[in-house]
């Protein structure tokens, strides 16, 4: 069992939306009260491009998330990705409690597996591949600490499948944002997709494993509108950053 972290966790009611609190004023997580399977926070939202990028209504089957929160990602999946498998590792025992009582985290263990555990020990000892790695895990003063180095990111590699990508949340306001780049890049072969970082400092980048991503701007758009028919995800600004962030691979693909 690995050690409790020693903040707090609040959650606070505005305007129809809950939010999700490590002892600070960051936001871990929110969910529209009314629509909790929607993705509330814009870089959730953005996270789950990967559907884009690789467009296959059978993919992911298998999913691993390092760092629970509201549990966004993972409602969406259940609802959208009916034979997707989901492995969750979260450092904190109290996170799922509060993520079944206050954000309606799903109870089936056929399809939701959560592990607690320290995400970067349990990725070195892993041995299950996936088709999608989500990591988004900050600690309560929005620091990424060791999930942002290059030994764990070259552990991410080797836990993707053929099919495998890996989607982050980056900090795009970190003094560590290009340290943690950089080491992206250097442990995918520089199969890296990065986003410009959104209005509130997050940026997601995309990193791939197996067979290459063509990155076809048109194709892309259709999927995302395809998505958005599907799943109801409201897009808004992130076209436009995939959009900026295809244009600056000269070989348009990863």
């Amino acid at each position: 069992m690995p050690k409790l972290p020693s903040h707090s966790i609040e959650t606070s009611d505005e305007a129809g939306v809950r939010f999700l609190h490590f002892g600070s004023e960051w936001v871990q997580g929110a969910m529209r009260i009314a629509r909790p399977w929607s993705l509330e926070l814009e870089y959730t939202r953005e996270l789950m491009l990967a559907l884009a990028l690789r467009p296959d209504n059978d993919w992911p089957r298998t999913v691993l998330q390092i760092g629970l929160g509201a549990a966004s990602v993972t409602k969406f999946l259940y609802r959208h990705r009916r034979n997707c498998h989901q492995t969750i590792v979260e450092i904190n025992q109290a996170v799922p409690m509060v993520a079944l009582q206050m954000f309606k985290l799903p109870q089936d263990e056929a399809r939701i597996q959560i592990e607690i555990a320290d995400g970067i020990e349990w990725m070195a000892t892993a041995r299950k591949r996936f088709d999608l790695i989500v990591v988004d895990g900050y600690d309560h003063n929005a620091r990424f600490g060791g999930l942002g180095s290059e030994a764990f990111y070259r552990d991410c590699r080797a836990r993707l499948s053929k099919q495998g990508l890996l989607a982050l949340n980056l900090f795009g306001r970190s003094r560590g944002y290009a340290r943690q780049t950089e080491n992206l890049s250097q442990a995918f072969s520089g199969r890296l997709l990065p986003l410009p970082a959104n209005d509130e400092g997050n940026a997601i980048a995309f990193a791939a494993a197996g067979s290459p991503i063509r990155l076809d701007i048109d194709g892309l758009r259709a999927q995302c509108q395809q998505l958005a028919r599907e799943t109801g995800i409201r897009w808004g600004a992130s076209i436009t950053r995939l959009e900026q962030a295809v244009s600056s691979k000269p070989d348009h693909s990863i």
